[in-house]
């Protein structure tokens, strides 16, 4: 955990609208001992079940999917302003293709057996509670199913409790 503290979920000040929608972040996992990454710009943190949480969607075709679903845990990071073209990178390129992450020159290290990089400004660990595929007839706008699934890619979403928070000090 070099040059990272614990904090208390109570104490995170950083706004998710920022960090998610406008700066982006890194989901991470592993299987059979190697790690993936995928950009995301969706997704949230807040309270389900009397547990504090962080939600992301993952569509089926993404090759991180395939981690998250191997793992009960992940990693959300985020980083500072200057590393917006590795995670534009890391985000057009599949891990299936090439290893990204080490084209990416992001470091992966672990805190209680889960990935997460180094050069990040924060990092959320996460264990998994929930996945669920969304159905196209559970919309109640289907103008959001039409517009952001014209290929019927519908995206599972993840609710998983947030277990640490790590913030660079």
């Amino acid at each position: 955990m070099s040059n990272f503290k614990e904090i208390q979920p109570q104490e995170f000040v950083y706004s998710p609208f920022k960090l998610i929608g406008e700066e982006w972040m890194l989901i991470t996992a592993e299987k059979d001992g190697k790690a993936n990454t995928m950009t995301a710009s969706w997704g949230g943190l807040g309270v389900m079940w009397g547990k504090n949480v962080a939600y992301i969607a993952i569509r089926p075709q993404r090759y991180t999917k395939e981690f998250i679903d191997n793992s009960d845990t992940f990693s959300l990071t985020f980083f500072d302003d200057g590393f917006k073209k590795a995670l534009g990178y890391l985000g057009a390129t599949s891990g299936r293709d090439e290893d990204k992450i080490a084209k990416s020159n992001l470091t992966i290290q672990h805190t209680d057996c889960v990935p997460y990089f180094a050069e990040a400004k924060i990092a959320i660990i996460c264990k998994k509670l929930y996945a669920q595929e969304y159905k196209p007839e559970l919309f109640v706008d289907q103008e959001i199913n039409e517009k952001c699934y014209p290929d019927a890619d519908h995206h599972t979403l993840y609710i998983a409790e947030i277990t640490k928070i790590l913030v660079k000090e």
